[in-house]
């Protein structure tokens, strides 16, 4: 079974890694490499603290977060390793303190079903600053230590050289044929379309109507000479600014969410330097780096911010997946593999009916 998967962030590799390990696949990579938004998500695993009231939604981010386990245990059977993702915990901080205690229930209640969510405890400033020296703006803290950072762009690195597959860095259109799809002339029997918000680029000339709309998300990277970040908890505070530790002396600021920018993948200082000042409050030394790099990639999200996934309609053996938002590393994973055994087809994990493709995916005569 030939089998073609275009795009290579989180979903698409995923898809490819676990395709690889079935027999009789013969696999392609298409990537064009640009504006990808794995390589620049924040890469926070945390899903237990949200109050969205999308039950589908939280059960994908519950099971997204805990299936991480498994995707490493699958690595180290075939014999890779890999530090893209570490459990250093979470520190969650409220504007107003008080409604930590209902947040530490609510995690309470919710790790009954997600052990990974691991020790939960409120802490005082002296107590966290011991975990992240020169945290400030706030008296006390929920800590949380199953919280994880996952590297976007290390995720995707191991899955594909462990998936062996041929990777093609090229932009690539797909064209229906008796027997299959034409790629990049090239003839498969399925395909996996894992564009995040591209995909309507992909299917609208195939006569599709795709709800899809693109996010701008920008973030800096910060190095310092002395500080040792490696072991140092994510950071949330209220609102969408993150800090996120990584080794080498990195801590990571972001991400923008950027509503108006279309696929627009230049940096705009002004919207990073923004950032740098609202997240002063909670840490001064961002000056103290050596070194900054910037990020830019471009997020999928449907009108009702709700994923989806499964086959295309009315284009059998066609397989997508998108509208993953600002949770695509906590859930990419997951549902490229859904997508792999979607292919070969085997039982799935997620009930399609949760998520379904034919909402979102609609041939244009049909509204």
């Amino acid at each position: 079974m030939r089998v073609a998967v275009i795009g290579a962030g989180a979903v698409g590799a995923s898809a490819a890694y676990y395709l690889s390990r079935a027999k009789d696949v013969e696999l392609t990579v298409f990537d064009e490499g640009l504006g990808q938004a794995t390589k620049a998500a924040a890469g926070i695993i945390s899903p237990w603290f949200s109050k969205r009231r999308n039950k589908a939604w939280y059960r994908l981010a519950r099971l997204g977060a805990d299936f991480y386990p498994q995707l490493l245990s699958d690595l180290e059977e075939d014999g890779i390793s890999s530090n893209f993702y570490q459990r250093t915990g979470v520190f969650v901080l409220k504007k107003d303190e008080e409604k930590l205690e209902e947040l530490y229930q609510l995690a309470l209640t919710r790790r009954k079903e997600s052990p990974l969510i691991g020790e939960l405890v409120i802490l005082g400033a002296k107590e966290a600053k011991v975990r992240f020296p020169d945290l400030e703006g706030f008296s006390k803290l929920l800590y949380a230590t199953g919280g994880a950072r996952v590297d976007g762009q290390m995720l995707t690195e191991t899955l594909l050289k462990a998936a062996g597959a041929q990777v093609v860095a090229k932009k690539v259109t797909l064209t229906p044929v008796d027997d299959g799809y034409l790629v990049d002339g090239q003839h498969f029997d399925k395909v996996i379309l894992a564009t995040g918000a591209w995909l309507a680029e992909c299917l609208e000339p195939l006569g599709y109507t795709v709800d899809i709309r693109p996010q701008k998300g920008q973030l800096r990277d910060y190095y310092f000479e002395d500080r040792d970040t490696q072991d140092c908890p994510v950071v949330m505070p209220e609102g969408e600014i993150d800090i996120i530790p990584f080794d080498k002396h990195r801590l990571t600021l972001g991400a923008s969410h950027e509503n108006d920018k279309g696929f627009d993948i230049s940096f705009d200082r002004a919207v990073l330097d923004d950032m740098e000042s609202k997240a002063q409050p909670y840490f001064s030394k961002w000056k103290q780096a050596k070194e900054t790099r910037e990020r830019v990639g471009i997020r999928a999200y449907t009108s009702d911010f709700s994923p989806f996934f499964g086959e295309v309609p009315h284009l059998a053996h066609v397989y997508a997946a998108s509208g993953l938002g600002s949770t695509g590393l906590t859930i990419g994973p997951l549902l490229g593999q859904q997508l792999a055994q979607l292919v070969l087809g085997e039982p799935l994990l997620l009930e399609k009916r949760d998520y379904p493709i034919e909402k979102y995916i609609r041939l244009q005569d049909e509204g």
